[in-house]
C-alpha cells in the first residue's frame, strides 16, 4: 500500500507542475465499511499527494453507524480540506450522510437534492427487549447522535438548531433551504463550479491549520475504488447476500443427501461463508434468520412425510417472512428487494419438491447397476448350464452358473453376483 501511494505522490506531483490538483471520489450508495474504508484511503492519498482539496460526491440513502462514525472521525483528523457535495442532481445525503456532511470542512449541494432524516434506529434485531426497555435505549443513542451532530455543526459554524430536528424528528429539507438554514454553503451546479467559488477562501482544519483555497481552474482527478473494494461492496449487497445464503444451503443439504458429489459441497461451502461475512456486515435479524432455517426443514420434511402440501405451504410462508425480517433496517436499500424475495421463494421452492426429492428417493430406489443393480433381474439361457453356461441379460452376454442343470431358452432369474461369474435359477413363474 505504502508504494502505491508513493507512485500516486508522484503522478500527482508531476501534474502539479501544470497547477493545482483537487482529488474527487464517489459515494452513491449505502454507507458500509467499504465506503469507510475508501473514504480513509482517500484521504490518506490526499494527504501524501498535498492536494488543494478532496471532494466527496455524495449520494447515499444513509448506512450503518460505525462506518458512519469512522468516516467522521477520518474527515474531522484530515489534514487536508475534505468538501461533501451532495450531487448530482435528483441526490440526496440521507441519515448517515447527514452527519457525514455536516462534519466536511465545506458542505455544498447541487440543485434539486435534498438533506435529511438522520433518525437512528435499531438493527440486528437484538432490540428484543420490552416496550419501556425499548424506549430506554431509544433515546440513549438518540441522544448520543444528538450530542455528536450538534458538536460537529458547532464545530463547523453549521445551523445546530436544524441538525437536532434532523436526528430527533427526521427533519428533511431542499438544497435551498438548506443555504437559506445555514446547513450547507454552497449551492453549486458541478465540481467545477464549486472550486471556483471556494477559491480564496481560508479553510480552518481542526488542528487549527490554516489552509487558503488556490482552486480555481484546478485539474481535478477522480479515483474510483479499487476492484477488491467494489466486490466486496457486491458481495455486502443485502440482495446478493440473501442468494448465497440460499445457494450455500442448498448446496449443504444436496451434498449430505448425496455424499461424494464434492460440486454442491464446495459451492455451498463457499457461499455460505461469504453470505455470512455479509451478514455480520449488516443488521442481521435472527428472527428473520430462524424463520428461513424453519423453512427448509418443512421443505424436507414435505419430501419425507406426505402432508398433501401442507408443509411446502407453510415453508413458503416461512421462507417469505424471514427474507422480509432478514434485514432489519428502514432503509430500502438495506433490506432484501421483493423481486429478490420471489425469486428466492420460487426456486427453493422448486428446488426441494424436485430437485432434491429426486435426489433423496434416488438414494433410497433399489439400485439398478453395479454388483447390486444385477440382484433379481431376468434373462434367458444361451447355453445350457451344467453347471456353467452363458446367459443374456437386458442384452448383455453374462458367464453364469446354476446348481441345477438349466437348459438353453429357459428364462433364469439372477441371484448373485461375485464380480465375475452370475449365480442364477429358473425363473418361478
Amino acid at each position: 500500500m505504502k508504494y502505491f501511494f508513493f507512485i500516486i505522490f508522484f503522478l500527482t506531483s508531476s501534474l502539479a507542475l501544470a497547477g493545482e490538483t483537487v482529488h474527487r471520489i464517489i459515494i452513491n450508495g449505502v454507507i458500509n465499511p467499504i465506503a469507510t474504508e475508501y473514504i480513509e484511503q482517500s484521504i490518506e492519498r490526499a494527504e501524501i499527494s498535498s492536494v488543494q482539496l478532496l471532494i466527496i460526491e455524495l449520494d447515499t440513502p444513509g448506512g450503518l453507524m460505525e462506518s458512519m462514525h469512522n468516516i467522521m472521525k477520518a474527515i474531522q483528523n484530515a489534514k487536508v480540506p475534505v468538501a461533501v457535495f451532495v450531487s448530482p442532481s435528483g441526490s440526496r445525503a440521507g441519515s448517515a450522510g447527514v452527519f457525514i456532511t455536516y462534519s466536511a470542512h465545506i458542505a455544498a449541494m447541487a440543485p434539486s437534492t435534498n438533506i435529511g432524516s438522520a433518525h437512528p434506529v435499531f438493527g440486528g434485531g437484538e432490540n428484543k427487549m420490552d416496550s419501556t426497555q425499548t424506549d430506554i435505549m431509544m433515546d440513549k443513542v438518540t441522544n448520543d447522535a444528538i450530542a455528536k451532530i450538534k458538536a460537529v455543526a458547532e464545530r463547523r459554524g453549521r445551523n445546530i438548531e436544524w441538525a437536532e430536528k434532523a436526528v430527533s424528528e427526521s427533519a428533511n429539507i431542499t438544497a435551498q433551504e438548506a443555504l437559506k438554514m445555514n446547513v450547507i454553503d454552497y449551492i453549486v451546479p458541478s465540481a467545477d463550479s464549486l472550486l471556483s467559488v471556494i477559491d480564496g477562501k481560508t479553510i480552518v482544519l481542526d488542528n487549527s491549520e490554516e489552509r487558503k483555497m488556490n482552486t480555481k481552474g484546478a485539474t481535478i482527478i477522480t479515483f474510483e475504488m479499487t476492484w477488491r473494494q467494489r466486490l466486496f461492496d457486491t458481495l455486502i449487497d443485502p440482495n446478493v447476500a440473501a442468494v448465497l445464503m440460499m445457494i450455500g444451503m442448498a448446496g449443504i443439504m444436496l451434498e449430505l443427501y448425496n455424499p461424494g458429489s464434492i460440486i454442491p459441497g464446495v459451492a455451498g461451502s463457499i457461499s455460505l461463508i461469504i453470505a455470512w461475512y455479509a451478514m455480520d456486515v449488516l443488521p442481521l435479524n435472527y428472527a428473520g434468520l430462524f424463520l428461513i432455517v424453519v423453512s427448509l426443514i418443512m421443505f424436507l420434511l414435505e419430501i419425507k412425510v406426505p402432508s398433501y402440501g401442507i408443509l411446502t405451504i407453510g415453508g413458503v410462508v416461512s421462507l417469505s417472512i424471514g427474507l422480509i425480517m432478514l434485514i432489519d433496517s428502514p432503509i430500502p436499500e438495506l433490506q432484501v428487494s421483493w423481486q429478490v424475495i420471489v425469486g428466492i421463494v420460487v426456486m427453493t421452492t422448486l428446488f426441494f419438491v424436485f430437485a432434491l426429492g429426486f435426489a433423496i428417493k434416488a438414494q433410497q430406489s433399489k439400485p439398478t447397476t453395479g454388483s447390486e443393480g444385477l440382484v433379481g433381474e431376468t434373462g434367458v439361457v444361451l447355453k445350457n448350464l451344467s453347471p456353467s453356461g452363458t446367459v443374456q441379460i437386458h442384452g448383455e452376454i453374462w458367464k453364469a452358473h446354476s446348481d441345477t442343470t438349466i437348459k438353453k431358452g429357459s428364462d433364469v432369474e439372477v441371484v448373485e453376483y461375485d464380480g465375475k461369474n452370475l449365480t442364477i435359477k429358473v425363473k418361478q413363474v
